[in-house]
């Protein structure tokens, strides 16, 4: 199955959750929900995340920068 780019996804190994960015050579690159620095992963280690699972990582975004843990 091939995610179009822009498609929330979870690294599978880490449970990582970021947007699907591109892709590069063997890998697909990832960068996490609120921006940062882009991950390779190989495009069978991310899978499409559930709607749960992107709620969970928003929230947790939303929380840590309410504690000025991220800008």
């Amino acid at each position: 199955m091939t995610l179009p780019i822009g498609s929330y996804v979870v690294e599978i190994r880490t449970g990582r959750v970021g947007t699907l960015m591109g892709r590069e050579g063997p890998y697909v690159q990832v960068r996490p929900l609120g921006g940062g620095r882009e991950w390779d992963v190989e495009p069978d280690g991310v899978r499409e995340a559930t709607s749960a699972e992107r709620l969970s990582a928003a929230t947790a975004h939303v929380n840590a920068r309410s504690r000025g843990e991220v800008p």
